[in-house]
């Protein structure tokens, strides 16, 4: 399987399922009861008032929301249900600030239909409670800022595509559609910022790999190239992951600085893979080979909008000859990006990024007979146009993805309208089209499906 920056494309095993059967009425009916308690709770500011005071007391500050969303697939998947996305979730947020140190808590409590039938895994955000953020940030001298624990850490210049960002992200939530701030996923990690006068010095230590939330069948089809088809809950991904504490973990480190008026930034990695890129030939099970990252990028004004260039060299540690055919090859990666207001409340932005794959003679060579092959240079085009009308209430956006190498696609288009100061309802789409089942976007068109969420913030 690849992702949407990786072009990886992995032999995935898989393990036997029973198939989920239509979507039920009473999962909408559910889902009816989560939207009425949303608007109810439209109602009870007075209530929050009160606790409030009694919060700020505490020295503690809560903030929340109440999301409650629905979704379908528009045409029949034999691998998976006819539901896309079926949940409530409860988001609390409570900080607090003290002399010598900020506690953050951020978790959601969430009901979840379409998982009811599957595992539960905290780690992967499937279960009841998914812990988003739970850290102590703290300055132990006047250049230097640590925050331990739980975190959701992004950097990078990419709009939706990443290089040198290499937290983990949640691939299955970025297309069922949940807010787009779930596609970042929390890393649990030690974050240390320097400020000396030269440079600006991020270096974070993950002492035990997290992986991205990748697509592993139970919920979205994927191509699975062992079986030579689309599979979804009748070949769930089963993975050797690498999780053993201080021995399997992950250095990242950014060095950046202003330069008349632009950022200029360095990137370094050192962990594993973050989705499934290779597969042992023993077992059958995927795996997250080694990888080195070193990137450089800038970001600055040029005319009337931003511009910015990312570059990553992707060293695969396991087999920097590529003669292996169950890993996969280094990579060369880059990016460039403009945005710019293109009328009054109307913004564009747009992006070229190209994946260089290494020693590709040797890939081609050691390719198993009858696998699909990649293309020496993997190219994707993306467009992001956004709309505010209404004094900014409604907001009409669209993302695409279109891939002119792999001749595939993926559309993002999404209507939000705020009814209130608090209240917000949303509608879009996961839109995925290609010529060939083996390519990124196109192995995920039997995921098609359309959406609508209300959400009450508090």
């Amino acid at each position: 399987m690849k992702t949407p920056i990786s072009g990886v494309a992995v032999i995935l095993p898989q393990r036997r399922k029973s198939h989920e059967g239509m979507f039920m009425f009473g999962r909408r009916f559910h889902l009816m009861i989560l939207t009425g308690v949303c608007l109810l709770l439209t109602s009870a500011a007075p209530t929050f008032a009160v606790e409030s005071a009694l919060l700020d007391e505490l020295g503690l500050s809560l903030h929340g929301f109440l999301d409650a969303r629905s979704g379908t697939r528009l045409q029949t998947d034999p691998h998976q249900g006819q539901a896309s996305l079926n949940e409530g979730r409860l988001q609390l947020d409570v900080n607090r600030v003290g002399d010598w140190a900020t506690l953050q808590l951020r978790s959601d409590f969430v009901v979840d239909s379409i998982t009811e039938d599957h595992d539960q895994d905290f780690e992967e955000g499937t279960g009841i409670i998914d812990l988003r953020e739970a850290n102590l940030l703290f300055s132990p001298h006047s250049i230097m800022d640590v925050k331990l624990g739980r975190q959701i850490i992004t950097w990078g210049t990419g709009d939706l595509l990443f290089i040198n960002d290499l937290f983990p992200k949640d691939w299955q939530s970025f297309f069922i559609g949940r807010d787009e701030e779930y596609l970042k996923a929390p890393s649990d990690a030690v974050m240390v910022s320097l400020f000396p006068s030269f440079a600006n010095i991020d270096l974070v230590y993950t002492p035990r790999f997290d992986s991205d939330r990748y697509i592993r069948g139970e919920r979205l089809s994927y191509y699975n190239g062992m079986l030579g088809r689309r599979a979804g809950q009748d070949a769930v991904v089963e993975v050797d992951k690498p999780d053993e504490w201080f021995s399997d973990d992950e250095w990242s480190l950014r060095v950046s600085r202003n330069l008349a008026g632009y950022e200029v930034a360095l990137y370094g990695y050192s962990g594993f893979w973050k989705s499934p890129a290779g597969m042992d030939s023993e077992t059958f099970l995927a795996t997250f080979p080694a990888l080195n990252v070193y990137g450089a990028s800038l970001r600055g004004s040029l005319g009337s909008g931003l511009f910015n260039l990312e570059t990553g060299y992707y060293d695969s540690r396991d087999d920097r000859d590529g003669n292996d055919p169950f890993l996969p090859n280094s990579e060369l990666r880059g990016l460039v990006g403009y945005e710019r207001e293109l009328a009054r409340d109307f913004t564009g932005a747009f992006q070229y990024y190209v994946e260089a794959m290494q020693d590709y003679d040797a890939y081609r060579g050691n390719l198993p007979d009858g696998q699909p092959a990649r293309d020496e240079y993997r190219q994707v085009l993306t467009m992001r146009l956004t709309r505010r009308l209404m004094n900014q209430n409604l907001t009409l956006s669209l993302f695409t993805y279109w891939s002119p190498s792999d001749q595939d696609g993926y559309l993002r288009p999404n209507v939000a309208y705020k009814v209130t100061d608090a209240l917000l309802v949303t509608a879009g789409a996961n839109l995925f089209f290609g010529s060939d089942e083996y390519t990124f976007f196109d192995q995920f068109a039997k995921n098609n499906n359309i959406y609508a969420g209300i959400r009450y913030s508090f």
